[in-house]
């Protein structure tokens, strides 16, 4: 009987991203209390910077770009944003968002799995995400719920379930 398997990773879907970004900028660039502000957004790959007169209305740019984040469900374990910074006269936000999961995270991963999942699962770590392998389909299912119910840094998602 072949093993059936599924990979744990931490990835980002790039369209909703970029959803969540776009309805950021509109509601910037519409909402009343934005107005005369110079607030802007500006979006490279996984790197969005915020741009403002005032160190409040970047603030609340991110607040805006959070939610329009989780309404997306991009999960905001993924975003890292710095503190506001004054270039000249406009205050800046890097958000940097994160994938993949480190190696030390699948380590830790790994050994909950171990510890407290069946014995018959078999973890194995690739890249930046981890194969999990097992005989049974109920084994690998008690092993997802264990690891979504797990207080992890970062979001994890389950994909090639076979």
């Amino acid at each position: 009987m072949a093993d059936f398997s599924f990979d744990i990773v931490s990835e980002i879907n790039q369209m909703e991203l970029d959803n969540a970004f776009n309805q950021a900028d509109r509601e910037v660039g519409t909402r009343f209390d934005f107005k005369n502000t110079g607030t802007k957004y500006e979006k490279s790959e996984l790197k969005i910077t915020i741009e403002s007169d005032t160190e409040e209305r970047a603030k609340a740019a991110l607040d805006v770009l959070k939610d329009k984040l989780v309404k997306r469900q991009v999960s905001l374990k993924h975003l890292e944003a710095k503190d506001p910074e004054l270039s000249g006269k406009i205050y800046r936000i890097q958000c940097i968002f994160k994938e993949g999961i480190s190696t030390e995270n699948a380590k830790k991963i790994a050994k909950l799995i171990r510890d407290e999942g069946p014995k018959s699962v078999k973890t194995q770590i690739q890249g930046e995400s981890l194969r999990v392998s097992s005989k049974s389909k109920d084994d690998l299912q008690s092993v997802m719920a264990q690891v979504k119910n797990g207080d992890w840094d970062f979001a994890v998602q389950f994909t090639n379930y076979r």
